[in-house]
Formats: structure tokens, sequence, C-alpha cells
């Protein structure tokens, strides 16, 4: 095995460069050139890359912006006169997600289609709202806030129903089936269909059986029931159609009072009027005899020397009130229908109102109350 060996005599600047220039440059300089053969390892040959332009990155493309925000309802602010409940849904069945007191602010954003009550802003409810009583809320102006619930209808259209006294709601189309709730005056429910007649109406309800109740339509304001769906008592969807005949006319249920376990010592809502804050108590209520609960205890502390009571009643009974002072009686009688009756009262003294149904030999006696006390001035 023999190589050639190239011995040359001039300056060479670098020896990494590549092997043909530098040839090139040494002939053209005039250097002399020995080529010799002889035994030896073969070289690692050269290779001659080439590089090649940069490919070229194809610029980004344009990030589409994200749809501009929808508007949303600007929340009016309102504030409780009373300690209230806060629900699931507009209705006194629906299920209490917590209390607020007194004097609290609240953001309301929406309304019940009967208006009784407000949407408003609670964190821990579903979606980050619940429900309030609107008669318990205070507000400078009436919130122009949007219908929830009903297909934003009015209740005269099929879709929803305004209770018009406390009722049973029940697992089927009958007084047969059981009790699985009641709704108090004013509730709105949504309609969900009736009964072959057109005397039950199916309603939605949380606590029924997959979500839905009954109720004796006889006590329900509704328009449009004839375009509902009939339901069988075992479910099934049988179609629509206007009843051919004409339901009898049911007779009410009158129930007892459910008990709230309130007492003289330990009254069911307790309010102290201030100058500058809360000036206005509103409190419903119910009672009943010779069952249920039988009597309410409303407290309060004045800042004046007068308040003003007034005492609005509904129902099948009678009821009547009177005042106590630092737990002493005042001899003082609150009938139903009394307005804005004067009080003499000390400033900071502790007041009681105390109201109970009569007893009567003629059956159950069931009464809904609501009671004002204002200050005054």
């Amino acid at each position: 095995m023999f190589r050639r060996v190239l011995h040359y005599n001039c300056p060479v600047k670098s020896k990494t460069q590549n092997t043909i220039i530098l040839l090139i440059l040494l002939i053209n300089a005039g250097c002399s050139v020995n080529i010799q053969e002889g035994s030896g390892t073969t070289p690692t040959p050269f290779l001659i890359t080439s590089t090649l332009p940069p490919s070229l990155t194809p610029p980004p493309s344009e990030t589409p912006l994200p749809p501009p925000p929808q508007p949303t309802t600007v929340p009016v602010e309102g504030t409780s006169s009373t300690q209230i409940n806060v629900r699931a849904q507009p209705s006194t069945a629906g299920e209490v997600l917590g209390i607020i007191a007194v004097n609290t602010k609240v953001q309301i954003v929406g309304k019940d289609p009967g208006g009784n009550w407000w949407q408003i802003i609670y964190p821990t409810g579903v979606d980050g709202k619940g429900w309030v009583a609107a008669q318990y809320v205070k507000t400078a102006d009436k919130p122009e806030v949007p219908v929830i619930g009903g297909g934003g209808a009015d209740p005269n259209n099929g879709n929803v129903a305004i209770i018009q006294q406390k009722l049973n709601v029940r697992s089927g189309p009958g007084t047969g089936f059981n009790s699985i709730g009641t709704l108090n005056p004013q509730d709105v429910v949504n309609l969900t269909g009736k009964d072959a007649n057109g005397a039950w109406l199916q309603i939605e309800f949380a606590s029924g059986p997959e979500g839905k109740g009954w109720i004796n339509s006889a006590f329900a304001q509704a328009k449009g029931v004839e375009n509902l769906s009939i339901i069988t008592e075992a479910g099934a969807i049988v179609g629509t159609g206007t009843p051919t005949g004409i339901p009898l006319t049911p007779t009410a249920t009158i129930l007892p009072a459910r008990m709230d376990n309130d007492s003289q010592n330990s009254p069911v809502v307790s309010v102290r009027f201030e100058s500058t804050g809360t000036r206005i108590l509103l409190y419903n209520g119910d009672v009943s005899a010779p069952e249920g609960d039988l009597e309410d205890w409303i407290a309060f502390t004045p800042y004046s020397d007068t308040v003003l009571l007034s005492l609005d009643c509904k129902g099948d009974g009678a009821l009547t009130g009177d005042v106590l002072e630092n737990g002493t009686p005042m001899g003082l009688e609150i009938k139903c229908g009394e307005r804005l009756k004067a009080v003499d009262v000390k400033a900071n003294a502790s007041y009681l109102v105390h109201v109970g149904a009569n007893p009567s030999s003629s059956g159950m006696q069931y009464i809904n109350y609501t009671i004002t006390i204002k200050t005054s001035p």
C-alpha cells in the first residue's frame, strides 16, 4: 500500500483550509511541490458540503379577537327590612340557601313572573344567585330587571301559575295521593302538565318524584291550561286537548300552619329601629287552630316615642294581637284590618307583638297575616 505525500515549502496561514483551495494557492504562489509514494494509511477524505439557505418561517396567523362581552343586567340595590330566607327557587317551597339579616344590602338582578320574588346575587347559590320575597326588600325605585323563569312570560300564558291560598302539593293528581309539601299564597310555580279533566296541574317541584308535583287547579291563577300536556297518574304523556267535561268544584283542604318554634323568649323576628337605619318592619306569617302553630312573637326596639301598627289578615279564621312592654302586657289589642294604629312607646325599651289564632269549634282555622311596624316620626 502506497500513499502520496505532498511537501511544500511556503508559508501557510491555516491548516484547516479546504484542500482544493490550498493547492490552488500553492501553485499560484510558485511553491515547489514534490510527490512521494509510500506505504501508510489512507487519509480521511475531505467532504465539501454546501449550506442551504435558511427556510423562511411563515409569519404567524392573526389570532381572532374574542367575541365582545354580552350585555349584563345592572344590579339594583335593595335593603332587607327584616330577617329573610334566601331560597333556591322563587317559592316558599324552595330550598333555603341561607338567611339575610335585617338592614342588609342586596343586589337585585331579576324577578319572578308574578313580581313577588327578587333574584339577588348570592355567592353560595346556584350560579351565584338566590331568591328573596320582594315584600321584605326596600328599594329606592321599582327595579327594572328581567323576568326569570316561566319562559319570560306573564302568569296568564299557561307556563306558570300564581298560588291563591296555602295548599298541598301531592305526588299525584288527587287528594288520595300523599302530600309532599305545601305552597303559600303568591308563590309562583312552573306548569308542566295537567290531568285529563284539567282539575289538577302538574308543576315543577324539586322535592317531588322526578322533580314534579300536583296541585288543585281551583287554587292557582293560570290561563292557557288547555295547551298543557295531559299526563296520566303513571306519568305518561297522552297528548293535549281542551277538557270536554266540566270538572267537579273541588273542596279546599285547610292545612295547619307549620311550627316555627318561636316563643316570648325567642321571637320569630327581632328588629332594632334607628333614625339613620331601619325604620319599618314588615313580617308575613301564619297561625292556625286548634292544630299547628298557634301563635307568633315579633320583637322590636324603638328609638322614638310612637310607632304605627297595621295588621292585614287572610284566611278563614280570626286573629288578634297584643303588645308587651319589657315583658308586661300593655292592655292594647290589635285586630285584623287595623291600619296605622298609633302606639305610645318608650325609646330603647323592649317590645313584643303577640299574635294568635282565636279558638273555634267549627274545625281547622288558618290565618295568613302581614304585620307592619313603623316608627313615627
